[in-house]
């Protein structure tokens, strides 16, 4: 039950003095203390080089594949790996403000365990045994705060862990952070009247996007390795793209939700997902099987019971090269993307028409507009009003994207929508998938934008549509790092004209120079089900064309 407006009681400012001085004390367990930043660049990658120890660089460094190996034979220990994470992130959140709580005690508690199940079995406790892995607020921990991003909820606190939690905590994983999230959880930036604003680890004037974004920053800059994420719009692909990690949204149905806070819960007619954000594909695909494996339908029958696929999902083509056919998506035909994307494009489409086997076609968007009325009109049907409760509560200001993505938001109905529109609008969304079902015929995968630019300036993430469309049709999508934005290189499109006002405000933000250093990453969606296609597909091209081709770390 929502909280009914506030009246009397403590200020909202006074809150989030409260909750920051909780993630302070948290930061300041982790030992030893770091030193004092106050000078920080634009760009904030290089820090940890002049702050973190040798052997702390290569351990939170590591691809998280090569760190589980490590992990499991005891070469490495989880207590050295645990204290390695826990000093990277403390550093990470003074850079960008990307923690709500670091958890030391328990982390190193945790380590210490299974180093010692380790010693006294002579193998590892599960799959993930000793990997460090960061949690978004919003999924909950037991006995610990649950605010999923509003001031009015600062006081809930996790009766039980989440679901995926304990499959991850039985598969040897050491839980150590929580990660910041927007207001309303239904930003592609991560601000709130709690935390702040949470930046883009490779130029601070710029988003790391939402809703997941602390986790986006965080595994940007390597303080962790791998990090779960949430996404019903982009909320795992923004902030991934945004930082130049992997990230994928799943197919609905696929990984276990209970458990995590937010308004709205219940509504089905957009299913939210829970997924990863990594430091490497691998890390990606290691998180996916471990939970698929844990059968998680047993305990939320809501759940598709069906193993992860270990065998291949391609055609094989002569002397060891794949058979796969990649639909290219250009432009879906709203908003045009910024010329870095363009680029990025265009050079990985050139290396794929290198390759034996691998046949490139253009794929037209098919009414992208009409899929975004459709799934806008979808995600407040009450209106926004429990949206606007929870911020209303405690006196809180909203947010400005806030503000754009319900008050101003032309497909939000004033008074919610009545139960025969829920039902009008579930057909019309059934009926554009199954057009946009007909489409797809042998193409294996889409490769298309992440969003139609690079990371955006604070408060101007308002294009959805290069995410959202795949939430609507619940196609599993996979983000991966390509290059940086080079003003050199990435010139203004000079005498474009803007087809409508959502692609002038973003033709309009475009100035090379605003974007110097931002990630520029693709995405490539498949079919409903096919998320171990999506993720071989990236695999094999990783492998032939050697994604991503610039080196962030």
């Amino acid at each position: 039950m929502l909280p009914s407006p506030r009246k009397t009681g403590p200020s909202w400012q006074s809150i989030a003095e409260q909750a920051q001085k909780h993630r302070d004390a948290s930061l300041a367990l982790v030992q030893p203390p770091l030193p004092t930043i106050t000078d920080l660049a634009l760009d904030t990658s290089s820090v940890p080089k002049t702050v973190l120890t040798a052997e702390e660089l290569s351990i939170t460094e590591s691809d998280p594949v090569t760190l589980l190996s490590q992990l499991s034979t005891g070469t490495i220990s989880s207590k050295q790996v645990a204290q390695a994470f826990l000093r990277r992130a403390a550093l990470a959140q003074t850079l960008v403000n990307c923690i709500t709580e670091l958890l030391p005690a328990t982390a190193l508690e945790r380590a210490s365990y299974l180093d010692t199940y380790l010693q006294d079995n002579g193998k590892p406790i599960g799959p993930l045994h000793g990997l460090p892995i960061s949690v978004k607020e919003h999924i909950g921990m037991k006995d610990l705060t649950l605010n999923a991003g509003f001031i009015s909820w600062h006081a809930r606190i996790g009766a039980a862990n989440a679901h995926i939690l304990d499959i991850l905590l039985e598969a040897g994983a050491v839980l150590y952070a929580r990660t910041t999230q927007p207001q309303t959880l239904m930003h592609l930036e991560t601000s709130s009247n709690l935390y702040g604003e949470t930046l883009n680890p490779f130029n601070r004037t710029l988003t790391s996007g939402g809703s997941s974004g602390g986790e986006g920053a965080l595994v940007g800059l390597r303080g962790s390795c791998l990090g779960i994420g949430t996404d019903i719009g982009g909320s795992i692909r923004s902030p991934a793209a945004n930082c130049g990690v992997y990230g994928l949204r799943p197919t609905s149905h696929r990984l276990p939700l209970e458990g995590l806070s937010a308004t709205m819960l219940g509504q089905e007619h957009i299913v939210p997902v829970i997924g990863p954000l990594s430091t490497s594909l691998g890390g990606v695909k290691v998180f996916m099987k471990t939970l698929v494996d844990a059968r998680p339908w047993v305990r939320e029958p809501s759940l598709l019971p069906f193993a992860w696929k270990t065998e291949s999902q391609l055609r094989v083509f002569g002397a060891g090269y794949k058979g796969i056919k990649i639909g290219v998506l250009w432009d879906d035909g709203v908003v045009r993307p910024h010329p870095p994307v363009t680029r990025a494009l265009n050079t990985v489409v050139a290396k794929l028409k290198s390759l034996p086997g691998v046949e490139v076609v253009e794929w037209k968007p098919y009414k992208h507009d009409w899929a975004w009325t459709i799934i806008s009109s979808l995600y407040f049907a009450d209106g926004g009003s429990e949206e606007s409760m929870a911020i209303e509560a405690s006196g809180e200001p909203w947010r400005p994207l806030s503000e754009f993505i319900i008050k101003d938001n032309r497909n939000v109905k004033k008074g919610g929508l009545t139960v025969r529109e829920v039902w009008d609008w579930t057909i019309k969304r059934e009926e554009y998938k199954a057009e946009y079902a007909r489409l797809w015929g042998d193409v294996d995968v889409i490769l298309c934008p992440v969003g139609p630019g690079a990371a955006p300036p604070l408060d101007h993430a308002r294009y959805w549509g290069y995410t959202s469309q795949w939430n609507l049709l619940d196609y599993p999508s996979l983000v991966f790092p390509v290059s940086r934005v080079d003003p050199a290189i990435d010139v203004v499109e000079v005498g474009y004209v803007p087809r409508n006002d959502k692609d002038k405000y973003n033709y309009d933000l475009y100035e090379p120079n605003k974007y110097v250093n931002a990630p520029v990453s693709l995405q490539l969606v498949g079919r409903r089900y096919e998320d171990e296609k999506v993720v071989e597909v990236l695999e094999y091209l990783e492998e032939k064309i050697g994604l991503p081709f610039e080196k962030f770390f």
